[in-house]
């Protein structure tokens, strides 16, 4: 290869749909999605989606969260330091941010657990219902990205 020449990168296509092939999943994967939300500020909602979708690498998540979040009202600024939103905490509340360690702490397991400093955070910023309805938000969105990641839904298709 010559320095003009680009690295030949895979391409990848979209592979099964879930919706029609396992309509019963999808349908309860769509009402455990709302039923995770109930009560939730829709602000956090979108930022615990998209971080999630950010670490997990769901190109078709982070699409849909984004424009779903500019619809609602979120600003580009806070939207664009999300994935650094630790070094931007005058972007973020602390109930936010509390609510941004749990995602990542969550989504990522590193050590096989959710440190208890983090929970202890989240657990200090949100009444106890509302913190049962943030970490199932966390574990749906999580399982929505493994579907986007697995089956390589394409951005921009909703």
């Amino acid at each position: 290869m010559t320095t003009n020449e680009t690295p030949r990168q895979e391409h990848h296509h979209p592979r099964i749909s879930i919706a029609p092939n396992a309509p019963e999943v999808y349908r309860a994967m769509v009402a455990l999605d709302a039923a995770a939300k109930k009560g939730l500020d829709p602000a956090l909602v979108h930022l615990v989606k998209i971080r999630a979708s950010q670490i997990n690498h769901c190109a078709f998540c982070i699409d849909m969260h984004i424009k779903e979040a500019r619809k609602e009202g979120e600003t580009e600024e806070r939207i664009h330091l999300l994935n650094a939103w630790e070094e931007a905490t005058g972007h973020y509340t602390a109930k936010e941010q509390a609510a941004l360690a749990l995602t990542e702490a969550v989504t990522v397991l590193t050590d096989g657990f959710v440190p208890d400093a983090v929970y202890e955070r989240a657990a200090g910023r949100f009444e106890e219902a509302e913190l049962a309805q943030l970490i199932a938000l966390i574990t749906t969105i999580n399982a929505w990205n493994r579907f986007g990641v697995t089956t390589r839904m394409t951005p921009g298709q909703v």
